[in-house]
């Protein structure tokens, strides 16, 4: 009872207050970007994997352009734009061809089988070959621009059978000319169960693999983040407006960031072919003899 009279005193006291103790002014006022559709978990699993399963093949015209550094070395570096092609073949073909601006001899040639990669630097006449995933990081931050990134980043990946998801909601802030623009969205959280560390332990425990996010305004992908083994974000992708490329719908631009190596690529979708025959000669690069060969773990 005491308590509850505390309570009631309390209360009455606080308008008295108000004028001493609180200021109310304006703030810029969000604008919703416009109606959020609702869907499930299975709606946009569904919608992954078939937008996934519908590209055999893809053949893209686009502009690189690369930067490495940023706020922890306290410097940026930002590279010359390069005009280049992306080929890819599923599962894990890939040829990434860049041109040098201007003159538009290659800049480099990467190509991978899935497992290993051979890049060729024409300009530098050096080579670089390697396994397709980083397992010794270098300290030059682009000798760490492996096949697999472009081949996670490029396609939003089906999510395989046995996957453990679960659905959040949330939303994203931006200004967009004199407004505040809220957008909302969907997080789509895979994951996987990690092994017991603890025999005793009374929870299962979930080892996060990916997070996609999804603007509720077209139930599109807007972006993923990539965890490595130890939950630490590897990549982190955002997926630009999306354009009618054919029979495509895709995003027309690509900004692939990796955190811990310090770089970003950002890639201008011009053009895009989906589903036209790719052979095995088409992702063949061959070293030439007289080139430095540099070999990466």
């Amino acid at each position: 009872m005491q308590r509850r009279w505390w309570s009631v005193g309390l209360l009455a006291v606080l308008p008295c207050l108000s004028g001493c103790l609180y200021h109310t002014h304006k703030v810029e006022k969000t604008t919703i970007a416009g109606p959020a559709m609702d869907a499930s978990v299975a709606q946009l699993v569904n919608g992954v994997n078939d937008r996934y399963a519908a590209i055999n093949s893809l053949t893209a015209t686009v502009d690189f352009q690369a930067t490495t550094g940023g706020a922890r070395q306290g410097k940026q570096t930002d590279i010359t734009p390069f005009h280049g092609y992306i080929l890819l073949r599923k599962p894990s073909m890939l040829r990434v061809l860049a041109l040098l601006p201007v003159v538009r001899t290659h800049a480099f040639d990467l190509a991978s089988d899935g497992e290993t990669f051979k890049l060729v630097i024409p300009p530098k006449s050096r080579a670089i070959v390697g396994s397709n995933k980083v397992t010794k990081p270098s300290t030059n931050a682009l000798e760490n621009l492996r096949p697999d990134i472009f081949l996670n980043s490029v396609l939003v990946n089906s999510i395989t059978a046995q996957r453990l998801v679960y659905l959040t909601s949330t939303s994203e802030t931006r200004k967009e000319g004199n407004k505040l623009v809220e957008t909302p969205e969907y997080d789509l959280h895979i994951g996987e169960e990690a092994p017991a560390a603890d025999t005793h332990l009374a929870v299962r425990v979930i080892k996060p693999t990916r997070v996609i996010r999804f603007s509720r305004l077209t139930l599109l992908p807007t972006g993923q983040d990539i965890y490595d083994q130890d939950g630490g974000v590897e990549t982190h992708v955002t997926y630009g407006p999306y354009r009618q490329f054919g029979t495509a719908h895709l995003p027309s631009s690509i900004v692939i960031e990796r955190p811990r190596e310090s770089y970003r690529i950002t890639i201008s979708v011009q053009k895009v072919v989906v589903n036209q025959p790719l052979g095995d000669e088409q992702f063949a690069l061959k070293i030439p003899s007289d080139y430095k060969v540099q070999t990466l773990q």
